[in-house]
């Protein structure tokens, strides 16, 4: 069974990759793209933390140098289980 996974990348010419994540969830992957999107329309820094695991915070200055782009692609039940085993890991 494949799912799709929402995935986002931000990099920049001088710090290369800075974020590439994955949601499985569509609501929470709109909600970041608005977020997103509101930040480099009223030239905010870009800071989130979601209360656990995730924090970024991107200056406007070096998020208006940074391409952004978004995609869908399939994520297997494989893949899946191999990315929350790796989390549990890593805690």
């Amino acid at each position: 069974m494949n799912k799709n996974g929402y995935n986002i990348k931000i990099s920049n010419e001088k710090q290369g990759l800075i974020l590439n994540e994955t949601f499985m969830d569509p609501i929470q992957f709109k909600l970041f793209l608005k977020m997103v999107h509101g930040c480099v329309e009223l030239q905010n820094n870009l800071s989130f933390f979601d209360g656990e695991t995730f924090f970024i915070n991107i200056p406007y200055k070096v998020l208006k140098k940074c391409v952004i782009t978004t995609q869908v692609k399939e994520i297997s039940m494989a893949e899946q289980v191999k990315t929350k085993i790796e989390a549990l890991v890593t805690k």
